[in-house]
């Protein structure tokens, strides 16, 4: 999670070698995800999908604690 977006919070998927002390780390069939202490808080309960289709291409975050968010899907508060 990083400040920002137009409701406040957005997400920020990246690549990244390093496992700083506090992340939480979970295997996926194989994929490992890493989110920082600070957005474990923010993300629990999060589901996250990759969708390929006609209108819309790329990760799909379904977030149970966000309240709101923007017409772009990616931010949230």
């Amino acid at each position: 999670m990083q400040p920002g977006g137009c409701s406040g919070l957005r997400y920020q998927l990246f690549f990244d070698e390093r496992t700083p002390d506090g992340d939480v780390t979970t295997d996926f069939d194989g994929v490992t995800v890493v989110v920082d202490r600070m957005s474990v808080p923010y993300l629990n309960g999060a589901q996250i999908d990759f969708v390929d289709s006609i209108e819309k291409q790329g990760f799909t975050i379904d977030n149970p604690n966000a309240t709101g968010s923007c017409a772009c899907g990616d931010s949230f508060h």
